[in-house]
Order: C-alpha cells, then sequence, then structure tokens
C-alpha cells in the first residue's frame, strides 16, 4: 500500500515537472534564419537553431506544450518542443505570413496571406486550413479574443481592422483606422482590441460591444513607426514598440495617455511581457539584440546579443 502510495506520488510529480515552463525567452532572427534559445534567469543564449527561411513572428499553442514560429519565406509555420528544441512539424499558411494568433477556445491558428488579401484558419494538429477569408490590401497583424469567438486581422495598404466570426468565419465589420495598421492585441477581460497604425503613428481602441473605434491617441514621438502592441497580464497599460524611433511606448490602456517612452535597441519591432508583468522583451531589429525592461522602473536595464536581424520574442514562463 506504502509502496503504491510512493510510486503515485512520484508519478504526479514527475507530471508537474513536465509541465513547468522552461523560462525561456525565444527569438526569432530574420535575416539568419534562426531561432536564438535564451535563459530568462541568466539572460544567456544556451543555443541557436536553425528554424526556417526568414523567421519572423513566434508564439505558443494555447497549452504552451508547443511553440510556433513562422518562416515567413517557406510559408510555413515551425512547430518546435520549446523543452527539447526539436522540430516536430511544418504547417502550411498562405503566401507571405508574417505574425499568427492562436484561438484559444480550440486551439486553430489565424495568419494572413498579404499577396492574396486572405485570413486563414488553421487546425495545427491535422494541417489543414479550415477556412479562407477574404479581406483587405495586404493583411498582416491578426488577433484573437480571450472567449475565442472574434478573429481580428489588419490591412496595412486599406487602413482597415476586420472583424471575423470564429464560428461562421464571416466578416462582421471593417473598421477604418489610421494609415497602415500593423499589431492587434486583446484587452485581458475581451472588451477592447486596440490596433496600431504605423504611417498614421496612432493607436486607436476598438469598442468589442459596438465594433467601433471608441478611442484613438496620436504617438508624438519623434521618427514612431508603431508596430507591435502588447497589453500588460493587469490590463492597465499598453506597449507599443517604435520601431525606428527606437523606444517602446508606455500608455495607459483606459485613456491612451502616454506614460513613458522607454529607450531600447535600433528598430524595435517584436515585444513579449511576463507573466507577472515585470520585464518586457523587445527585438531591437539593427541592433541585434533583446532589449530587457523593467516596467516599474520604466527602463531598459539589460540587452542580449542574438543573431542577424531579431524579429520577434516569446517567453516561456
Amino acid at each position: 500500500m506504502i509502496k503504491s502510495i510512493l510510486i503515485s506520488v512520484l508519478m504526479l510529480n514527475t507530471a508537474v515537472m513536465a509541465d513547468d515552463p522552461t523560462y525561456r525567452l525565444f527569438a526569432t532572427n530574420e535575416r539568419d534564419n534562426t531561432l536564438s534559445v535564451i535563459n530568462s534567469q541568466t539572460l544567456k543564449v544556451e543555443e541557436t537553431i536553425n528554424i526556417g527561411l526568414r523567421p519572423r513572428g513566434i508564439g505558443f499553442s494555447t497549452d504552451r506544450k508547443l511553440l510556433y514560429v513562422v518562416a515567413s519565406n517557406e510559408n510555413k509555420i515551425v512547430v518546435v518542443d520549446p523543452k527539447t528544441l526539436e522540430i516536430i512539424k511544418k504547417i502550411d499558411t498562405g503566401e507571405e505570413p508574417e505574425t499568427f494568433a492562436v484561438n484559444p477556445k480550440n486551439g486553430y491558428l489565424v495568419t494572413s496571406s498579404e499577396y492574396d488579401g486572405e485570413a486563414v484558419f488553421i487546425d495545427p494538429q491535422a494541417n489543414e486550413k479550415v477556412a479562407i477569408v477574404k479581406v483587405g490590401i495586404e493583411p498582416e497583424g491578426a488577433a484573437v479574443s480571450p472567449d475565442g469567438q472574434y478573429a481580428l486581422v489588419s490591412s496595412e495598404s486599406s487602413n482597415l481592422v476586420h472583424i471575423i466570426e470564429t464560428d461562421t468565419y464571416e466578416v462582421i465589420a471593417n473598421i477604418v483606422v489610421a494609415a497602415r495598421p500593423r499589431g492587434l492585441s486583446f484587452g485581458r477581460d475581451g472588451k477592447f482590441a486596440y490596433v496600431a497604425s504605423e504611417i498614421g503613428r496612432e493607436v486607436s481602441m476598438i469598442s468589442m460591444e459596438t465594433l467601433k473605434v471608441v478611442k484613438k491617441s496620436p504617438i508624438a514621438v519623434e521618427d514612431a513607426k508603431p508596430m507591435a502592441i502588447v497589453v500588460s497580464p493587469d490590463n492597465r497599460y499598453l506597449y507599443i514598440s517604435m520601431g525606428r524611433a527606437n523606444s517602446v511606448a508606455m500608455m495607459d490602456a483606459k485613456t491612451l495617455d502616454m506614460i513613458a517612452n522607454i529607450g531600447v535597441g535600433e528598430r524595435v519591432w517584436g515585444m513579449a511581457i511576463s507573466r507577472d508583468g515585470k520585464y518586457l522583451y523587445s527585438a531591437d531589429g539593427i541592433s541585434g539584440t533583446i532589449s530587457v525592461i523593467d516596467t516599474d522602473k520604466k527602463q531598459r536595464i539589460n540587452s542580449i546579443k542574438v543573431g542577424s536581424y531579431p524579429w520577434g520574442v516569446a517567453l516561456d514562463d
């Protein structure tokens, strides 16, 4: 009896350990086709993996057991085991994908086919396209609501955000925003979505109740080309990468007032935030670094040298 209990406890402990995060930070390096694997506690690069042609967007499956990496010039999403770093398979996408979002309800991926003007919905387990939805010109950004009900896609040359119902795959709204919308993100409660417009230098807040822009704010940062947008875990702040301005803007998520503009490396693109919201990580393309930002201090506290032109970053914590 005692032996059985001990075996059960050991099995339980093993299962818990298997689900523990790796505390690795992953960065896609667009120019040298690699993935940098970083220990987020020591801030040292553990390994560099050949991942595919022009890797950009990066993120995790809903259970965080798989890492997805967009290989744009292969029209694939590469699936990686974040623990063993083994490449498991490659998923077919549309033409020239850049980034993607994961539906938390069913695990499906939504990505954009920039050349074809389509949003592509993919079952990653079956490696099957379950729906293709016509959208605007040069679609790029993607986000899925926390309840999985809506997918958002930004079309940068149409200046539109398309809202798609994930049950029917129908476009239920086309929302005009400032020029060249790129990054999209939902608030943690799903009531609002946010979009960063690169040429228009503006952030827009979209009500998911009315499906309209309810607030917008200009980005008064010299040389800014807003791109990625991240919402803090407590839903209080927005972080927007400023591209050529070499900084990350911190804004109030309710008022869209600017709180701080935090200097990072050159040509900042993708970002990731820790689960406790204490640290923000940015991919600084020209610098070839990942910046580490202390969000309480509102300043960069470290930088990590990675590969050539890091584009995206994801944290397994």
